[in-house]
C-alpha cells in the first residue's frame, strides 16, 4: 500500500479499519500525483492536481470539482466536539477524522454506529458549517458525492441543488473532476447522482436534538 495509506492505518484505532474502496482512492491519488508531502513527511492526497486548481482559479470560475483533502490527521479536532469526553473510549474508539472538507475546518470522519456498520460522518467546524451528519451509509456512496462536483462538501444548503446552480453559494463556476468522475464510474461501475440528496438522507445540524440522522443524535448525546 501507498503513504496515505500506511500513515492512516497505523493511527486507526482497532475498531475501525479503511474500506477497501477508501484504499483504492488512496492508490488512484498517488499513481495520479495528486499529493503533498509536508516537512513533517505527512501525505496529504487531493482529487485533482494543486498547481493546476491555483492557476485555473479565477474570481468567476475554477477547474478541479469538489476540492477534499485526505490526511491522517489523527484525532486532534474531536476536542472541539466534545471537550474533556474526547478521550472516552466510546468517542475516540468508533470516530476517526480522515479528510477536510472545508476551508473553515470541517471534516469527515470514519464512524462506527451502534449496529457496528462503518459510516462516513461529516462534523462541520461550528465556525462556518455546522453540518453534523452521515455523508453515506458506504464508502462507494462517499466516492460519488465527492463526483458530483459541490465546491466543498460541508455546505448543506447546496445540497438539494446541483453543483454550478444559481442558489449556488460558492459564487463562482466549479468544473467538474471528469478525471476523477470516470475513475469511480469505471471502477465501481456506477452513476454520479445529480444532487447530494440523493446519497445524503438526512442533513442535519449541530445543535439538532430532533434529528433523524443517526449520528447527529449520537454525537449530542455524547455531548450531554
Amino acid at each position: 500500500m501507498g503513504k496515505l495509506f500506511d500513515q492512516l492505518n497505523a493511527i486507526l484505532p482497532t475498531k475501525l479499519w479503511i474500506p477497501d474502496e477508501l484504499a483504492m482512492l488512496y492508490e488512484w491519488i498517488e499513481q495520479q500525483g495528486h499529493y503533498q508531502d509536508l516537512d513533517d513527511k505527512q501525505r496529504i492526497g487531493f482529487l485533482y492536481p494543486q498547481d493546476k486548481l491555483e492557476q485555473s482559479w479565477t474570481d468567476e470560475e475554477r477547474h478541479g470539482g469538489t476540492i477534499i483533502q485526505f490526511s491522517a490527521t489523527a484525532n486532534d479536532g474531536l476536542k472541539y466536539w466534545f471537550g474533556r469526553k474526547e478521550n472516552d473510549p466510546q468517542i475516540s474508539e468508533r470516530l476517526f477524522v480522515f479528510a477536510r472538507t472545508g476551508a473553515e475546518g470541517s471534516e469527515a470522519a470514519l464512524w462506527l454506529d451502534d449496529e457496528d456498520q462503518l459510516k462516513i460522518v461529516h462534523m462541520g467546524s461550528g465556525s462556518g458549517s455546522i453540518l453534523s451528519c452521515v455523508l453515506a451509509d458506504n464508502m462507494v456512496d462517499f466516492l460519488r458525492l465527492m463526483a458530483i462536483g459541490y465546491d466543498e462538501l460541508c455546505w448543506n444548503e447546496e445540497y438539494p441543488y446541483p453543483p454550478n446552480s444559481p442558489e449556488s453559494a460558492s459564487g463562482i463556476y466549479v468544473y467538474p473532476n471528469k478525471a476523477y468522475q470516470q475513475w469511480v464510474t469505471s471502477t465501481f461501475d456506477v452513476t454520479i447522482p445529480n444532487t447530494a440528496l440523493e446519497i445524503v438522507k438526512y442533513p442535519a445540524e449541530i445543535g439538532d436534538t430532533n434529528s433523524e440522522d443517526p449520528f447527529c443524535r449520537w454525537a449530542e448525546k455524547q455531548c450531554i
